[in-house]
């Protein structure tokens, strides 16, 4: 499994006083599927990293509409987005922005880059080389850019969606792994069944410009307001210590594993207890169950492990590492 699996249809259901996040959620789903045929999975996954205030990264290769999925995402929701295009030229302060010199005031002022924004979409980012891509590292792990000495606050929400393709194409860089950990999920975007391609293929003939969303019928569904809601409520969905437990033995036995070099830290378990308590919530449930931690086992630590090479010459994976994690783990009752 490449990523969460599709929200079930029906589960979404209305908060009360009032209060549609659940529902705008699903509408988001929705939205986003007038542009993107398929990628179900990765979808979902966008939804749960923005109600645990963490970032995405889409790995997948070029041709399979990560980009378009991010900018689906961004036009329905009525978040402030920007989008920078990662090249081997691109400068950190192309980034988090620098100070310029005004030779009327004869001071020095801050330009702010695209990194303030609620949404920002870094394409290609393992493109550029990685003093570059450590420019977002602040960024995302504390809200802030520091320029100068001077720290400035990002806008809240925000989040990264970073797309990347696999780091075997050409002029492609690793990203470092530091960087790899800030990232809440790794979703990989797979190529389309026969059938999803043909409806590609339908759609384009049928006059769909993916430059163009407005003329998708593509609009805003969702919010600040739904998201603090929605953020809200899967901070009040229970967690039992049997869950707890089970969510630590999964991440220290990919420590002892023998196909592993590096397993799983205690950051990247609190972020799966995290999704899992979102994608609980997401299916109508106030507490967790194993299968929730299941299920978002492999995006959210897929990329936290590090294979030994004689593992990675055996064609050992990381998926296939954690899914034998998962079988070996005795499950809560």
């Amino acid at each position: 499994m490449s990523a969460p699996p599709p929200v079930p249809a029906g589960t979404i259901e209305t908060l009360g006083n009032g209060d549609t996040a659940r529902a705008s959620l699903e509408t988001l789903r929705s939205e986003i599927a007038k542009a993107v045929v398929g990628q179900d999975p990765a979808v979902t996954g966008l939804v749960v990293a923005l109600l645990c205030r963490g970032h995405v990264l889409l790995e997948g290769v070029p041709g399979v509409a990560k980009t378009l999925l991010v900018r689906a995402l961004a036009a329905s929701l009525e978040l402030d987005t920007k989008r920078v295009q990662f090249t081997p030229d691109l400068m950190p302060s192309d980034v988090t922005g620098s100070l310029v010199y005004d030779a009327r005031t004869a001071e020095f002022s801050f330009q702010p880059g695209p990194v303030f924004t609620n949404l920002l979409l870094a394409d290609e980012i393992n493109r550029t080389p990685p003093k570059t891509q450590s420019s977002l590292l602040e960024a995302m792990e504390e809200r802030q850019v520091t320029v100068d000495g001077t720290p400035r606050l990002l806008p809240d929400p925000f989040l990264v969606a970073a797309t990347q393709n696999p780091v075997e194409y050409e002029g492609t860089y690793p990203l470092p792994e530091a960087q790899l950990d800030r990232f809440l999920l790794k979703l990989t975007v797979s190529l389309p069944s026969r059938d999803e391609e043909i409806n590609v293929l339908t759609r384009h003939s049928d006059g769909f410009d993916p430059r163009d969303l407005k003329s998708a019928g593509i609009r805003p569904v969702a919010g600040t307001a739904d998201l603090e809601a929605a953020r809200d409520a899967v901070a009040r969905t229970k967690v039992s210590p049997e869950i707890t437990g089970y969510v630590v033995d999964i991440c220290r036995a990919t420590r002892e594993s023998p196909s592993l070099s590096l397993g799983v830290s205690p950051r990247g378990a609190t972020a799966l207890l995290s999704t899992a308590r979102a994608w609980a919530w997401l299916t109508g449930r106030d507490y967790v169950i194993p299968d929730d931690v299941k299920a978002l086992a492999l995006p959210t630590l897929r990329h936290r492990i590090q294979l030994r090479p004689e593992a990675e010459m055996e064609g050992v994976t990381p998926d296939s590492v954690i899914t034998a994690v998962l079988a070996h783990v005795p499950v809560p009752r």
